[in-house]
């Protein structure tokens, strides 16, 4: 049997984290075992339902790097299938038009709520002839549920779930304006798709049981249903906007990556073992269903920035470069000072938005503008040893950071002062800041002729 997941987001807005990583297990079970990953878009809510969320929601995706087989589907479009088999039930005798008046239902809710009676629609069409309809009412059509017994589900996450199903109404399949419910929707749907794992969040499972007797009155195979546990923010509640950025796109433009959100969307809710840092390759070895945990996981973004930091620091210079510099108005001799210091950049950085900052360094236009520490270490002693470095700077042969950084220490030591405080007032005047990479690795990379032009505008040469 070959597997088939499916992702079936609704465009009512971005890409949720908590679907993204809904997303992810689907694509990685089916990269595991060999089989397909679908994409459906659920845009039967016509009223919320718009072109811009679809756009953000397939952006998302591909910027995490999951893709799908086959073309998008949307559900919208394939409503009178569904309707099909809404009226295929009743021909069936597996489902039923219910004439009951919105009047005549609030009245009946009220009643059993009066009795303390759960609230749930009592049959009272189930076992009628439509010959008895009253006039000017459009029906709808409900599925006839078993009322005896137990609908039971042997949730690949969850264990085995049951539900009485006393418990559970007539739901309604088809509304009075012939448009069909979500939850026949998404059963006709999964199962023309030839979905056989059915993973999603386990705010879903209580629609499991429903949607689990609508197929066995269709006399279809139920799939494997794998419910997650939701993400919660960092202090335990339901994720929201007090937590902070809740879309995909909210974490690339702070400056995440795809490859370590990924890996941690992984971590929420799934192990390996004590295995932190995984790699797609390693994820599709070894991702399983039963690695899924049942607690819901916590949002941490300490976690997520170190985790970001070591796949800033393994990844290629030149795609960083690209990345930081993309868009932006520089000199292709700026360019190449950011390409040729990345490395020592990425080592500091946490994310995509701190490298960017960072690299300013390489690319601010001369004179420098100076923070407070930059100002104050450019005393008038400082910028007398800077004069004097200059000339030593200018007579060097070759302009490589290890030379730079020797020629500074024997500079030092020559005039009776401590390395700091000849490379403090150095790094001061190169980058304007009192933080950056190794003050003769920016030196080196900024070249002689910046090195020295930088070096004069301090020194007053």
């Amino acid at each position: 049997m070959t597997i088939v997941t499916r992702f079936a987001p609704s465009p009512t807005g971005f890409l949720h984290i908590g679907g993204a990583r809904t997303a992810l297990f689907n694509w990685l079970f089916a990269k595991h075992t060999g089989g397909t990953f679908l994409l459906r878009i659920e845009d039967t809510d016509r009223a919320r339902s718009t072109q811009a969320a679809v756009d953000a929601i397939l952006a998302g995706l591909q910027w995490l790097g999951l893709d799908w087989d086959g073309d998008a589907i949307s559900q919208f479009e394939r409503r009178e299938r569904h309707a099909q088999v809404a009226h295929e039930l009743v021909d069936k005798g597996m489902a039923y038009r219910c004439f009951a008046s919105q009047d005549e239902l609030e009245v009946m809710r009220t009643e059993q709520k009066e009795k303390g009676l759960p609230l749930r629609y009592d049959g009272r069409w189930r076992d009628r002839s439509p010959s008895e309809a009253p006039a000017g009412v459009e029906p709808v059509i409900r599925l006839k549920a078993p009322t005896e017994g137990e609908t039971v589900i042997d949730d690949a996450v969850q264990g085995r779930v049951t539900v009485a199903n006393a418990q559970l109404d007539d739901m309604v399949l088809l509304r009075s304006d012939g448009t069909p419910t979500y939850m026949l929707s998404v059963v006709v749907d999964d199962h023309d798709m030839g979905v056989t794992h059915v993973i999603r969040g386990d705010d879903h499972l209580t629609n499991a049981f429903r949607q689990t007797q609508l197929y066995r009155a269709c006399g279809w195979d139920v799939p494997v249903f794998a419910h997650i546990p939701l993400i919660h923010g960092p202090d335990g509640a339901k994720l929201s906007k007090r937590h902070g950025a809740q879309g995909v796109e909210e974490y690339r433009d702070m400056g995440y990556l795809p490859d370590a959100l990924r890996n941690y969307l992984l971590r929420l809710g799934w192990s390996h073992g004590d295995d932190e840092i995984i790699s797609t390759e390693q994820a599709i070895a070894w991702f399983e269903l039963s690695g899924i945990g049942r607690s819901p996981s916590r949002l941490d973004f300490t976690k997520l920035d170190n985790l970001n930091g070591h796949y800033l620091r393994a990844s290629d210079d030149a795609y960083l470069t690209e990345l930081v510099t993309a868009g932006k108005s520089l000199t292709p001799a700026q360019v190449a000072r950011v390409r040729a210091g990345m490395n020592g950049l990425k080592q500091r950085a946490k994310t995509v938005v701190e490298l960017a900052s960072a690299m300013g360094v390489y690319t601010q236009e001369r004179p420098l503008a100076f923070d407070d520490k930059a100002r104050a270490a450019l005393t008038d002693d400082a910028k007398s040893l800077l004069r004097d470095l200059h000339a030593a700077f200018a007579s060097l042969p070759s302009f490589e950071a290890s030379q730079l950084e020797e020629t500074t220490r024997t500079f030092a030591e020559a005039r009776g002062v401590k390395l700091g405080a000849v490379a403090q007032p150095l790094r001061a005047a190169l980058t304007g800041t009192s933080v950056s990479p190794p003050v003769f690795e920016v030196a080196g990379v900024l070249g002689r002729d910046e090195t020295l032009a930088r070096l004069a505008d301090v020194a007053g040469i």
